[in-house]
């Protein structure tokens, strides 16, 4: 473990994190027996080895940290110790007052071979020389076993001994080592078309650069933008997704291609290359990554449709097939295909694409709607760019079938989409993120917590107020390690379609002005989150998660924790956005080894004030209209205040 699907694909990891690897390891007979993690970079020759340490019923353990951002191998050994066998077993015959005149000179053996071993090093050698020459000159079995049996000698055997029955597990396995940003990141979402700041003006690189201190000062890591290619005019869609536009809709930016260009070229109301160039460098320089939607679709306006018509579906009537998902039909837009003719001409293009757009600085991709496309053909893709550029991530935009969304993360994505979104019940919240932390899963699917998509506002937002947008923030930043926002999240924007989970004069069909001053805007709570994600090691994991018992089903308690437990947050959420709750509910206590009874201190995250709980069971009292959660540092004694 971690072994998925047989080793059929890699497990993920992150540069600098340690990776907890556990096998069962056993023999027959009662000898001590031993084993490590044999690990190197995929392509070098050379193995590293770490050892595994006996946990209980065959089980053992190491953690392994990868040092660098790139495909890793690893495999599991065990072997008979003999000489720890010796150890064990001469000790106990010592102890009951048996002859070991016998077992030192089996031990002497032991050494005396070890010294035409492979393993032994020159200096190893030498010095078993000396361990040798000093045994001969002791005289008494208690000071030749004092030798024989001391850490010195132990260390050196370790080292030195032939490991007999020497097995390795049959498959090498691969993990595949991302950078942090993979792992753990706050993502702002937005239309760059949108922040000329009047709905009347398209808007330009130049604006949203302005914009960039607003997004910085928020806390956010990564500003991710709807595609930014040129629109088509056939079939173009007017606002609320109307049939018929009018003039000076801008249609939707997924409706991609126009005689200016296709998914190589710049939409040429947002600027030019050199601008999104200049756009690329502002963003690192206020601390921000930018991430491009990949949308694999055309317009009817698409220059592929005339350059290679073999890569798209055609009706009996010669007419082309719209993208449907019937009974929808989008009429401005139409999907390739990437079988039959179009393979494998249209996968070299996309390939092309993604390296076009590298090649200008953008790291990192938000996939739409993967779920449609090969899963063959991810694979690929993904594999292709890692060889050249391994600190690339992909997001796996894909609501869809749990199994499907695990298949697209074991091919390659880095991040997932997931059910989230419409998990608003405290037991449903908790069942979903055991699966993500505890099952198999936790080793390849990465979530991103997105509370709200500009194709989705989700129905407990809908009605919830301001209270609802800041349970949604904090169980969003809290639970996950990568979550994100949609513009208008800030202050509250929730009105929808009537009866469906979509906004309301939605911008994929229009140009709106956003007044991020409103009152009741929730900036200060966005702003409070990050920083949190910031400074404390234990929002920087994701798999370090508790749930703890709170006695009131709209309220969720639970705690996050750094590996060495230096640092530990307990967080109380109340998930009914209209009415006040309490409840009791239990201190984790013994996870600093305290009785029930104990006492210890704790910060009060959002106001700073420092008291002292005393006991297992305390209270709780939530006020939706103040604030919908508690975040507490709990400070055992003798730790750092």
């Amino acid at each position: 473990m971690p072994e998925i699907d047989g080793g059929r694909f890699p497990a993920k990891a992150v540069v600098g994190d340690p990776v907890t690897i556990e096998a069962d390891v056993f023999g027959d007979g009662h000898e001590t027996i031993d084993a490590a993690v044999l690990h190197r970079p995929a392509g070098s020759e050379a193995w590293q080895e770490t050892p595994l340490e006996f946990l209980e019923n065959d089980r053992w353990r190491a953690r392994v940290v990868f040092p660098e951002n790139r495909m890793y191998q690893f495999t599991i050994i065990g072997w008979r110790d003999l000489f720890g066998t010796w150890r064990k077993d001469t000790a106990k015959k010592h102890a009951a007052g048996v002859d070991i005149a016998l077992e030192l000179e089996e031990g002497r053996r032991m050494l005396v071979a070890a010294q035409s071993s492979d393993r032994a090093s020159a200096a190893d050698k030498a010095e078993l020389a000396d361990v040798l020459s000093a045994l001969a000159s002791l005289e008494s079995g208690p000071e030749r076993l004092g030798l024989l049996s001391s850490n010195a000698v132990k260390a050196l055997m370790e080292r030195a001994a032939v490991r007999t029955n020497l097995s390795r597990y049959e498959r090498t396995l691969q993990i595949f080592v991302d950078r942090k940003i993979a792992a753990v990141g706050a993502w702002y979402s937005m239309f760059p078309r949108s922040q000329s700041g009047d709905p009347a003006r398209h808007g330009t690189f130049s604006d949203v650069i302005d914009r960039l201190p607003y997004v910085r000062d928020l806390g956010f890591d990564v500003l991710y933008f709807t595609p930014i290619h040129p629109v088509g005019s056939t079939n173009k869609k007017g606002r609320n997704n109307s049939l018929i536009s009018e003039p000076g809709d801008p249609g939707s930016p997924y409706a991609i291609g126009s005689s200016a260009g296709g998914h190589e070229a710049i939409e040429p109301k947002l600027g030019t290359f050199e601008d999104f160039d200049r756009l690329v460098r502002a963003a690192a320089d206020h601390g921000l990554e930018i991430a491009l939607d990949f949308a694999i679709q055309c317009s009817p306006d698409h220059p592929w449709i005339k350059q290679h018509p073999e890569w798209f579906d055609w009706r009996p009537d010669g007419t082309i097939k719209y993208a449907e998902n019937p009974p929808k039909k989008y009429e401005d837009i139409v999907n390739v295909h990437f079988y039959r003719d179009a393979l494998p001409s249209i996968w070299y293009e996309l390939r092309a694409i993604v390296f076009l757009w590298i090649s200008h600085g953008v790291k990192i991709f938000r996939v739409d709607n993967p779920h449609t496309k090969p899963f063959p053909f991810w694979e690929w893709l993904i594999g292709e760019v890692r060889a050249e550029h391994p600190d690339v991530v992909f997001l796996s935009e894909a609501f869809t079938r749990p199994k499907v969304m695990k298949r697209l993360a074991k091919v390659g994505f880095a991040q997932s989409y997931s059910y989230f979104t419409w998990r608003n019940a405290k037991w449903e919240l908790e069942k979903y993120l055991t699966e993500l932390t505890q099952e198999e899963c936790r080793h390849y699917m990465r979530p991103n917590f997105f509370t709200t998509t500009h194709d989705i506002n989700p129905r407990y937002l809908q009605s919830s107020g301001r209270a609802g947008f800041q349970t949604r923030l904090i169980l969003a930043a809290t639970l996950a390690g990568s979550y994100g926002i949609y513009n208008g999240f800030e202050i509250c924007e929730a009105v929808p379609v009537p009866g469906k989970e979509e906004f309301l004069n939605s911008e994929k069909y229009e140009i709106r002005a956003w007044d991020m001053d409103k009152p009741d805007n929730i900036k200060w709570d966005i702003q409070f989150l990050n920083r949190l994600r910031h400074e404390h090691k234990a929002l920087q994991q994701f798999t370090n998660l508790d749930f703890y018992n709170a006695w009131n089903e709209d309220i969720m308690c639970y705690g996050k924790y750094s590996d060495d437990m230096s640092d530990f947050l307990l967080f109380h959420v109340c998930l009914d956005p209209h009415n006040q709750h309490g409840a009791d509910f239990e201190v984790p206590l013994w996870r600093f080894g305290l009785p029930d009874n104990a006492s210890i201190e704790v910060e009060d995250m959002v106001t700073g004030h420092h008291f002292t709980w005393h006991g297992k069971y305390q209270h709780i009292h939530l006020d939706p209209y103040y604030k919908p959660y508690a975040i507490w540092r709990l400070i055992p004694p003798g730790a750092a205040r």
